[in-house]
């Protein structure tokens, strides 16, 4: 079995994808939590300066989804076929599409222009992703693609404290079917077990 390591700040955000996929599968990996301090030194060693970066038997990647989807083959979650593969892949681009046009308000660095932007988030974009989505969950039997288990659904559960964080919202309560979804991610023996010992964040 190759030797995991992930390399992200202390926080859920986008690290916490690839880490509840490490753990579905039962891959031990070592989670180093790197602080704001250690950054500056640590920076210059990683692929593209950024994080996070998972390390395969000494070897550092990033790109969060191409690492998520890395893990998801090695798990049996990616598919099994190219057919298959690329209706997982429109599901977790979707989702990153709803994270990046939330991330864009969240971030806005200018108050009035980020009110404005946060009324047509609130009432356009949120609605418009999480009402296709739910449709989606309710077709395929809890899941968010196939009808079965995949790592779009794992994807979706380890993004959405992140992306409730930024909204300030709950953003699945009046969205039975994707917290149905989320549910049966958490419910895995492997990911629970990560929960009860990783450490507690807001981010």
């Amino acid at each position: 079995m190759p030797d995991y390591k992930v390399y992200y700040f202390n926080v859920k955000a986008l690290g916490e994808p690839l880490r509840f996929l490490l753990s579905y599968g039962n891959l031990p990996f070592d989670d180093i939590r790197i602080t704001r301090e250690e950054w500056p030194a640590l920076k210059p060693t990683m692929p593209m300066g950024q994080m996070p970066v998972l390390e395969v038997d000494g070897k550092r990647v990033h790109q969060s989804l191409a690492m998520c989807r890395y893990v998801a083959k090695q798990i049996g979650l990616a598919g099994s076929d190219p057919v298959e593969e690329l209706q997982i892949d429109a599901i977790v681009d979707t989702i990153n599409d709803f994270r990046l046009k939330i991330a864009i308000v969240a971030y806005e660095p200018d108050d009035m222009v980020k009110e404005k932007k946060m009324i047509t988030l609130t009432n356009e974009v949120i609605p418009f992703y999480l009402t296709k989505l739910n449709v989606i969950a309710k077709e395929n039997n809890g899941h968010l693609v196939l009808g079965k288990p995949t790592w779009a659904d794992v994807y979706f559960a380890g993004i959405l404290d992140y992306l409730n964080y930024l909204t300030k919202t709950d953003l699945l309560t009046n969205f039975p079917q994707l917290q149905e979804v989320v549910t049966k991610v958490l419910e895995n023996e492997n990911v629970k077990a990560y929960i009860e010992k990783r450490p507690v964040t807001e981010v």
